[in-house]
């Protein structure tokens, strides 16, 4: 079995059901089945991608996010989806590493296209709004040549060194990451679940886009996130029964002009941790339960999710079905409960490993373990949490960013000695980065350039709101920037995050 082949089957059970709702607009399954199979065969005749070749996915989030990553798929190709909060620096790196020469994208983001295409002579691209809309041809035909132990999606995750790793995700990694949530979950082809976070993160990718596709529910894409009204009704006009997103979104769901009778059945916060406030007044309004989760896209991604019976506040849950987590101390060895070690991943929702990186994954991989860089333990009930995080990664409106990819760029301003990158929290995003540098001597450094250069070399998210400079970083007796007293100093009024 493979993705589309699932999809397919889907589309042959379901042909006139509403797979997708856009605004006012419906797309049915033999649709969206038939334009994935059109753009297959453009992808083929037009651009000759065959095969083991990688197409990239530059999308905001639209209906034809589904066939273009069916389409590519159906070639026997890897799709690999990119934030389209990226500047065309980030993604050009993202398409030298995976050797992709054409881009998906839509006219929207042309500026941001026409920038790539200096960067990377010869570049192609395919715009969605060439693809047909009422596409005729075979509605359930599929030829796709995959199996499930090839190569379907390349995530590219930020790194710790500063450059970003791709995840190799099969189909039987992804097709097992989508079993192991419906069981969970409890999803069943009349449910609705609501898309609002961005399509090309792994989490909304499998929860949102998959899960929905391959048991012949219905995706509730929203068309406009702001303000949050616009989501609710949604929610309300299209009956939508699961509600993914992060905690900020749930801590909005609280104002008092939303209504508690909605037709959700259950809401799952993931990206970020979950603060124990938010659930507590969330369950205290609401009739429907807020599930805490825990993923990362080198497991498809998800991980843990608490029972949809018994939520325990500050744990990520229990471990999905068919899928095994432990806490293991540094030489491997399992620890019991109660015990504070590394949390580890085991099953077949597991990467095959990271994009022409055998250092890396072997870093990553221990004896079929995937090691997370996450500090927990798990309690006498099988319950796990999180007590501490990757070193030094921020959680940026549920993104991952590391201090270490913003530094290589504001090192590449002229006059900058030392540079160094923390989070500070944000009531809004969660986290925001804060930067402290320092000048080499005689040069003065101008606050407002260092913005603009990193503004036109990372997405947005990754800049951060404030600059300070100071005459020297604090260092210990080697030599290492301590940011633990740079965290201490973000603490004081005058370097305060302006909200």
């Amino acid at each position: 079995m493979n993705l589309p082949g699932a999809f397919a089957i889907a589309a042959k059970k379901n042909p006139t059901k509403p797979a997708l709702y856009w605004g006012e607009e419906e797309f049915t399954y033999q649709e969206l089945w038939t334009q994935s199979l059109a753009v297959c065969e453009r992808l083929q005749s037009e651009f000759g991608i065959k095969p083991g070749m990688r197409v990239a996915l530059w999308l905001k989030n639209c209906p034809q996010f589904v066939p273009a990553l069916f389409g590519v798929l159906e070639t026997g190709a890897t799709a690999v989806p990119i934030n389209n909060f990226l500047k065309p620096d980030e993604v050009n790196f993202i398409l030298s590493d995976a050797e992709i020469d054409l881009v998906i994208t839509d006219l929207a983001m042309g500026e941001g296209s026409a920038k790539l295409a200096e960067l990377r002579p010869g570049l192609r691209f395919l715009h969605i709004e060439d693809f047909p809309r009422h596409p005729t041809g075979p509605a359930h035909d599929t030829s796709c040549p995959t199996s499930e132990s090839d190569l379907a999606i390349l995530i590219y995750t930020s790194g710790t060194t500063g450059r970003p790793k791709g995840a190799m995700l099969s189909h039987g990694n992804l097709l097992h990451n989508v079993e192991s949530c419906r069981r969970v979950l409890e999803t069943v082809g009349e449910d609705r679940i609501v898309v609002l976070l961005p399509m090309f993160h792994s989490f909304m990718l499998c929860v949102g886009v998959l899960l929905p596709i391959l048991i012949g529910g219905t995706i509730v894409l929203i068309k406009s996130v702001h303000p949050v009204k616009n989501i609710v009704q949604e929610i309300v006009h299209r009956h939508a029964t699961i509600l993914p997103a992060v905690p900020q979104l749930f801590r909005t769901l609280m104002h008092p002009s939303i209504p508690v009778d909605l037709p959700l059945r259950v809401c799952v916060s993931g990206g970020a941790p979950l603060p124990g406030e938010i659930l507590k007044e969330f369950s205290a309004r609401f009739p429907m339960p807020l599930i805490e989760g825990y993923g990362l896209s080198e497991a498809s991604p998800v991980v843990t999710f608490n029972p949809l019976k018994k939520q325990k506040a500050g744990s990520i849950g229990k471990p999905i079905y068919d899928v095994e987590v432990t806490v293991q101390n540094d030489v491997g060895e399992i620890l019991g409960s109660g015990q504070t070690g590394e949390i580890c991943v085991r099953g077949g929702n597991v990467m095959q490993g990271y994009w022409k990186q055998a250092e890396e994954t072997a870093k990553t991989m221990r004896d079929g373990w995937l090691l997370t860089g996450d500090i927990g333990h798990r309690d006498e009930e099988g319950y796990f949490y999180i007590t501490d995080r990757k070193k030094d990664m921020l959680l940026v409106n549920g993104i991952n960013v590391y201090p270490r990819e913003i530094e290589e760029v504001i090192y590449k301003f002229p006059g900058i000695k030392e540079a160094a990158v923390i989070g500070v929290p944000d009531a809004r995003r969660g986290e925001q980065a804060l930067a402290y540098v320092s000048a080499n001597d005689g040069v003065v450094l101008d606050e407002k350039a260092i913005h603009q250069f990193l503004r036109e070399k990372v997405a947005d998210y990754k800049v951060p709101k404030r600059i300070v400079v100071l005459p020297a970083l604090p260092r210990n007796p080697t030599g290492k920037i301590l940011k633990t007293t740079l965290r201490e100093m973000a603490q004081r009024p005058e370097v305060d995050m302006p909200s």
